[in-house]
Parts: C-alpha cells; structure tokens; sequence
C-alpha cells in the first residue's frame, strides 16, 4: 500500500493549519496513497498558554478535528492525525491521536501516555504536564495499511509501549512527533530505528519541521522505517508531502529472521548483589 506523510510547520492559527492539513490530505489521495499520516500538535502549536487557551476546544467542538474529517471523506482516504490539544471534560488538556476512516468517522483515539518535562542544555524548558493530562490506555487499530499501534512523539523513549503494542498485533508503529533541534539531532533516527527492528515493524513518523510562529525549532526528518530497520523515507527538513511503499508481509518475513516477538520472556525479580 503507498502511504503519505505531511511534514508541517503548524502555527498559532488553527485555521491556517487546517487549511494546510486539507491539502495535504487531497494530495495525498490524488497521488494514490490510501493513507496519510500527520504530525503531532497538527492544529495548534503555541508556546503561550494564555493565547492558546482560546483556540484549544473538546473534542466535539474542535474545527480542526472536523476539517480533517471532511478532508478525509471527500478524499476517499484514511487519516492518521497525528494529535491535537484538546479540552477533557475536567477542564484539564489531552494530547489525543486519531485514526479516521475513509469515511471521516473516528475509528481509535488515544492520548499521549509520556509527558514531556526536561531542562535542555540550550537554555529550553519543557513543562507538558503543566497543562496535558496523561493517558491511561495503549491503541492498536486496524487499518488498511495493517494493525497500527497510536503513539506520540516522547512516548518513543519508553520501549516497553512499543513492544506491548506489538504483542497486541500491531505491524505498524505510528509515532507523530514535534522533536526539538538538538534531541532530534542526537536521537531521533537511533531511536526509531531501534523501534523498528526490536518489534519487527514498520515505524512511520511524520513531523513538525523547522522554525514556528511561537519561538521554537523543530527537527523534522519525518520517516518510515522498514521491520529491519532499513530508512525507506527521510523527508529532511521542508514542508510538503512525502510517499513510501509498505508491505506488511516483510513483518511475517523479517519476524521469521529474528523470531524476537516469540522469544520475548517477562523480566524476572532482579537480584542486586
């Protein structure tokens, strides 16, 4: 199946970045993928929560989720949006992912499990859960590309998710990422590489790129990563469309190779001696 994937540099208008997210989606389709995947914050990236606050809606409000639907109905494509800032019912914020059919209906939601809080030797601070409630479950769905585990961006440091996600059938591991400069640099094709090959599966992350209205820089390098960990897609760092071929068959294949999946044990109590 040929896939797409939007690299973005979103904004502070969420209009705009609907706009740009609408036509992505139909040149997707026009160039005969069956599915495309978007990055994360997609509608909205702001670093200043009082001039957000205003464009940040509940899911059934929220004019960027329903343009994507749309986009994705009229075009006759599966969408993976890869998230948006969205109000929960208790007043708190969810990094939230979807997975939208054909048809513009919903077919899986989940919230980024990992929040992101560090101190950067450049100077950068990144406080997540000042505002951003963590999930409280994993997602596989299926899809016409094949079984596909949800996650964002930091979630791409924990191991463990991925490979609870491939035990639950996955074949594909979607990570939508907004990665800084300097851990972009130093670790994002290590570390989606290494995701790929110890679950045998094909990783397909699509990115922010370049320098926002808000201040801040991202990485970029949207990729597809093959089950053996071999880099099918690397969209440097400009805006635009990107394609790739998967076959889910190289799972089984490369599976077969390195049978990591059926060797995997549950850690024993570690002894400290």
């Amino acid at each position: 199946m040929r896939i797409a994937l939007l690299q973005m540099t979103s904004g502070i208008d969420p209009a705009v970045n609907a706009a740009d997210l609408r036509h992505g989606i139909a040149a997707a389709a026009v160039n005969g993928a069956g599915m495309i995947f978007v990055p994360e914050m997609a509608g909205l990236i702001d670093r200043d929560r009082a001039r957000a606050a205003a464009a940040i809606h509940a899911e059934a409000d929220d004019p960027v989720l329903a343009t994507v639907r749309d986009a994705a109905a009229a075009a006759g494509i599966w969408v993976q949006l890869g998230s948006l800032a969205l109000r929960r019912g208790d007043g708190r914020l969810a990094n939230r992912s979807f997975v939208i059919d054909a048809s513009g209906a919903i077919r899986a939601r989940y919230d980024k499990l990992h929040l992101f809080d560090v101190d950067l030797p450049t100077g950068e601070s990144w406080r997540e859960s000042a505002a951003y409630a963590p999930g409280e479950g994993a997602v596989v769905v299926d899809t016409p590309a094949g079984a596909l585990g949800l996650s964002i961006c930091y979630d791409l440091r924990f191991p463990a998710l991925y490979a609870a996600l491939a035990e639950a059938g996955a074949v594909l591991l979607a990570i939508p990422a907004a990665f800084t400069r300097p851990t972009g640099a130093a670790h994002w094709h290590a570390l989606m590489r290494a995701r790929a090959i110890e679950n045998g599966c094909f990783v397909i992350a699509a990115a922010q790129a370049g320098a926002h209205e808000d201040g801040r820089s991202t990485y970029g390098h949207s990729l597809v990563v093959d089950p053996w960990g071999e880099v099918l897609l690397d969209m440097g760092t400009a805006r635009g469309l990107g394609f790739a071929e998967i076959d889910v068959a190289q799972v089984a294949e490369v599976r077969g190779r390195i049978p990591v999946l059926a060797h995997r044990r549950a850690i024993p109590p570690i002894t400290r001696a």
